[in-house]
């Protein structure tokens, strides 16, 4: 297996046929199935993140096979969870996760990803220009709890710094708007302490990981 190799040169070894490759063979798993433009384009949107990733750290090393899986396929199991025309907010998206695979994948679907690392948010904003999604996303490069939860019928959060530390005020920012948080066992015991009702879907290839589905 070929891997994704990041050099502290900036140079980056990149597979996009094996990236392709490991969409087409695992998206069975996931209960996903992405159309072959669709796949192309979220390639194109793998080598961005490859390209930046050096110097950003936008997502850890990883072969194209664990891209394609934890982070694309993963991130696309939302939609099943966001009805036609949704618009949602996506909390610390880093590289673009969820929320960039998604609308790739989806075009009725409109995002706002607030991302407060300017770094991250100028990366961001180039990924959804070279991916074109201009129409369709808009970074704001805050901390949600320095703004107004946007005009959004859904709330997404993949990897936030001090995820949990932070639940409470997330939960509360959000209002009444429906939350797709990803998370593990830590995630849950914070749900239940607060006596959250919730739903949760385990993630393929994962023995801990779940999106969980719940409202304030």
């Amino acid at each position: 297996m070929g891997f994704c190799i990041f050099a502290s040169s900036g140079e980056t070894l990149f597979v996009r046929e094996e990236f392709i490759a490991a969409i087409k063979s695992n998206q069975a798993a996931f209960k996903i199935e992405v159309t072959d433009p669709t796949i192309e384009r979220l390639a194109d949107y793998y080598e961005l993140v490859l390209e930046s990733n050096p110097i950003l750290h936008l997502v850890g090393p990883c072969s194209p096979e664990e891209f394609a899986t934890r982070h694309i396929l993963e991130s696309l199991t939302l939609l099943e969870f966001l009805p036609t025309n949704t618009r949602f907010a996506d909390i610390g998206p880093g590289a673009g996760l969820p929320s960039i695979p998604c609308l790739i994948a989806r075009e009725d679907l409109s995002a706002v990803l607030i991302e407060s690392k300017e770094k991250k948010a100028v990366f961001l904003r180039g990924a959804i220009e070279k991916c074109a999604l201009a129409d369709l996303a808009t970074v704001i490069d805050r901390q949600f709890s320095e703004i107004k939860r946007p005009d959004v019928s859904h709330v997404t959060c993949r990897a936030l710094d001090k995820f949990i530390l932070n639940l409470p005020r997330l939960v509360k920012w959000s209002g009444g708007a429906a939350l797709l948080f990803f998370g593990g066992p830590a995630l849950k015991q914070e749900l239940e302490k607060r006596n959250v009702r919730y739903e949760r879907r385990l993630m393929p290839r994962s023995n801990h990981r779940y999106l969980f589905k719940f409202s304030q």
